[in-house]
């Protein structure tokens, strides 16, 4: 199959009944869906899937946002970082990050994910325990630098892994487990914070805000060395199945409309793959409203400082964060277990929980009293934990017939550009703003308004013209 084959148009959207669709010689063979086979094997990708993807991520995510708890227990005064310089040190993260996130799929695409995450799992909790002994506001950069080159592969490795192993149907649950594990990092990030503060501050004459990264560096670096013996790869290759599950694997991903790479499947060039990816409406369609999602949710950056604008002590505002990471988690796991029932429904439900953060951002900015910003901020992070899971699995299943190649950069292109967006969130709550921080919160109404529309257009569009292989 050459690269024209698989190549795409730009549809005219009035068109009666245009479908994008790419091949895949692959049949179904005897492939009969709802077996008990077939149950058993689901239990099984997720038993070795979820528990090690939603470790490594929790630890990734604790190992991205722990600047924020270091920032209020007492970095930000040893190392002489004021408003601005904190938000370079947010900024410079993710232009490694966005980088790197394209060429990191490109490379795991053509290798082995349990190879691949662990290594650079590995490195970048090595980085993170040495920024313990960070001197200065320019090792704290460069160290930021790296940790954000080598993380840049795993958000769009594991949206890969996932689009790869699961049905459209069943993908909605997995991504909410997926996400739940960057909230409770968010919410253990504060616990841990508040127990070094308390605890370790001073100890062998190490400050507690150093002790953070050393601990969840270590941690970090100790479950990627676990975690390359529990992954799977990719369905064709996956070492620890057996021949018969992994051919029923690959039947039940062709059943549902989802192209899978094979041994014998011609390799689609980097080049081709990304003309590909980039010419088809739908990738530039969720690149905005991806931007929108994460755009907003830089807000969890500064929730200690936020919560210790309401009042509270730097120790109290660490653990006053706790309660909004939970009400995210529940909120999270409820709506993904609702919408893989409805998932020809993900746009219009992102919509719904956009226009609760919304109107929840509106009324921040016009209404003074701290307990009820606070109870409004949880409902609204809330909206944005709940939306970042399912846009995440509405992408992956949109793409799902894309070959496999070209669905590894449409997901980290799309996940990449998301993320260029925290580039300008880090600035939206400068020190200045406090106590109301009306530029931030006003900012973050008119995206997350945005989103509703787009979501609402990627709804309508994508029902009316579906990607499809043949």
């Amino acid at each position: 199959m050459d690269a024209k084959d698989q190549s795409t148009e730009i549809e005219d959207v009035g068109r009666k009944s245009p479908i994008d669709t790419y091949e895949n010689s692959e049949e179904y063979g005897d492939y009969v869906p709802g077996t008990d086979e077939e149950k058993k094997l689901v239990r099984k990708i997720d038993l070795f899937l979820l528990p090690t993807i939603f470790l490594m991520y929790l630890l990734s995510y604790m190992d991205r946002t722990n600047i924020g708890n270091a920032k209020v227990a007492g970095m930000a005064k040893d190392l002489d970082l004021d408003s601005g310089k904190y938000s370079i040190t947010l900024v410079v993260f993710f232009i490694g990050y966005v980088v790197c996130e394209v060429p990191s799929n490109m490379i795991l695409s053509r290798t082995r994910p349990s190879i691949f995450l662990p290594i650079i799992m590995f490195l970048w909790g090595a980085i993170t325990i040495a920024m313990g002994w960070v001197k200065d506001y320019k090792g704290l950069i460069a160290f930021r630098v790296v940790i954000g080159c080598l993380e840049a592969g795993f958000a769009p490795g594991v949206l890969l892994i996932l689009s790869s192993w699961y049905k459209k149907s069943e993908q909605s649950k997995r991504f909410a487990v997926y996400i739940s594990a960057a909230i409770l990092s968010g919410a253990f990030g504060g616990l841990i914070a508040g127990a070094i503060e308390s605890g370790l501050d001073g100890k062998y004459g190490i400050a507690g805000w150093r002790w953070l990264f050393i601990v969840e560096g270590a941690m970090t670096s100790g479950w990627s060395l676990i975690a390359a013996f529990i992954l799977l790869d990719f369905p064709a290759n996956s070492k620890r199945l057996t021949p018969r599950e992994r051919e029923l694997a690959i039947q039940r991903i062709l059943s549902d409309d989802n192209s899978v790479r094979t041994e014998d499947t011609p390799e689609l060039g980097h080049v081709k793959a990304l003309a590909l990816a980039l010419r088809n409406w739908r990738v530039w369609g969720f690149t905005v409203g991806y931007m929108v999602i994460v755009g907003s949710s830089t807000l969890s950056y500064f929730y200690p400082t936020l919560v210790q604008g309401l009042g509270y002590s730097a120790k109290d505002a660490q653990y006053m964060t706790v309660p909004i990471y939970i009400v995210a988690f529940v909120c999270t796991a409820v709506t993904g277990y609702f919408t893989d029932k409805v998932p020809h429904k993900r746009g219009l439900i992102i919509s719904c929980w956009l226009v609760v953060s919304t109107i929840c951002a509106v009324i921040i900015c016009a209404v003074y009293n701290f307990k009820a910003r606070y109870v409004l901020l949880v409902f609204m992070a809330s909206g944005l934990w709940a939306t970042n899971a399912m846009s995440l699995a509405y992408m992956s299943s949109t793409f799902g017939a894309f070959p496999n190649e070209t669905r590894a950069i449409s997901l980290a292109f799309v996940n990449a550009m998301g993320n260029l967006a925290q580039i300008y969130g880090a600035y939206l709550f400068p020190s200045t703003d406090a106590p109301k921080y009306l530029m931030g919160f006003g900012v973050l109404s008119g995206m997350c308004a945005l989103g509703v529309v787009s979501y609402a257009l990627l709804q309508v569009f994508l029902t009316k013209y579906p990607l499809k292989k043949r």
